[in-house]
């Protein structure tokens, strides 16, 4: 009983000579706790429904402009009028959003009284400030007919505006240390572009006239696209981190919005074609204008479940986004894991870099192939 290790003889120095030669490892795997169980960062006061709000409706609101200046530049109306009214409702309800969860209107103007550049917030609270009057002002000159050139130049002023206010909140996330948002910088920008484009595409099928929502289908699989393929790249880039919108309450929204915007650009589509049907079938009593009866109520059917589920596909992707922040703040691995793997990346490269070159007769020996003279 000397002491004498009971691992065939071999200490310390003959572990030493074998590491390295793929010898498996006994430790076990380490668990990521952090002091007296507190997440490693510390998780924002911020309510689901007042956040997710903010953000669905800002971009709502946003896209919603874009797609009413083009329908006022390509003579439809109803789909303009509909698009400018949802837009002023939807900042309206944005900003009463941000200002429930901040608790004090005050703390809103507070943000107004200096503008810095390399604040998302402060950007944005500008954003909003000068976006709202121009989108509300769109919309009263095209309810009432008064001053129509100012409505337009309002119209225009809130389309110029409006793609910043619909991803400017994506920027505002990913500035935070949050993984799951601060890692997926580059992307999360185009996945909110993309879901408030479905948004804004879904109000025009839903209130706007069959014969004008061309342009509203189209949008409708342009912004499909766009965000499943952004969120397709993000997940990639982010590596261990993509379990949070894979996994518990921002899994199952983020499966539920891709079912529910597919499924509401295909529906946009099908409309699209009964429309088509429907504009060869001739009116009256026979059993053709019963068809076509028929036909276009199918159509605006269809319109009306693809503007639907585009809506709460877009809605379920924000609130997706947000719940999958906090399950990375939950979780310290997800914190811990991406940092050592970043620093060990870093050292290594340093590493490469600060080591001499091989020249002479030396490194060719070492490369083999030269015989020695």
């Amino acid at each position: 009983m000397s002491g004498r290790r009971q691992d065939g003889g071999q200490g310390r120095r003959g572990r030493s000579r074998g590491r390295g030669r793929g010898e498996r490892t006994v430790v076990p795997r380490a668990e990521f706790t952090s002091y007296y169980g507190r997440p490693v960062l510390n998780t924002p006061a911020w309510k689901p429904l007042n956040i997710g709000g903010y953000f669905f409706l800002g971009g709502l609101a946003g896209a919603g402009s874009v797609l009413a200046a083009g329908a006022r530049l390509t003579g439809r109306p109803g789909t303009a009028r509909a698009l400018k009214i949802s837009s002023t409702v939807s900042i309206a309800g944005s900003a009463a959003a941000l200002v429930h969860d901040l608790g004090r209107p005050s703390r809103f103007g507070n943000m107004l009284r200096v503008i810095k550049p390399t604040s998302p917030m402060s950007v944005g609270s500008w954003l909003l400030a000068g976006y709202g009057p121009l989108a509300g002002a769109a919309a009263v000159s095209d309810l009432t007919g008064l001053l129509p050139r100012a409505g337009d130049a309002a119209t225009a002023g809130a389309a110029l505006l409006g793609p910043a206010v619909a991803t400017y909140t994506a920027v505002l996330v990913a500035d935070t240390a949050v993984p799951a948002w601060h890692d997926g910088h580059r992307e999360l920008p185009f996945v909110f572009a993309g879901s408030a484009t479905c948004a804004a595409a879904g109000v025009a099928l839903l209130a706007s006239p069959a014969w004008e929502n061309a342009p509203a289908r189209h949008a409708a699989l342009f912004g499909a696209a766009l965000e499943a393929g952004a969120t397709r790249a993000m997940k990639r880039r982010l590596g261990m981190v993509a379990e949070t919108y894979e996994e518990g309450k921002a899994g199952r929204l983020m499966k539920s919005a891709s079912v529910l915007t597919a499924g509401g650009a295909l529906a946009g589509a099908v409309s699209g074609v009964l429309g088509r049907v429907l504009g060869g079938a001739p009116d009256g009593g026979s059993a053709a204008g019963r068809l076509g009866g028929r036909t276009a109520a199918l159509s605006r059917g269809a319109a009306a479940l693809s503007g639907a589920a585009l809506l709460a596909g877009s809605l379920c992707t924000r609130l997706g986004v947000f719940h999958a922040g906090r399950a990375a703040l939950a979780d310290p691995k997800y914190t811990l894991v991406p940092q050592r793997e970043r620093l060990r990346a870093r050292q290594e490269a340093e590493a490469e870099a600060e080591a001499p070159p091989e020249s002479g007769a030396a490194g060719r020996r070492r490369g083999g192939g030269v015989p020695r003279s």
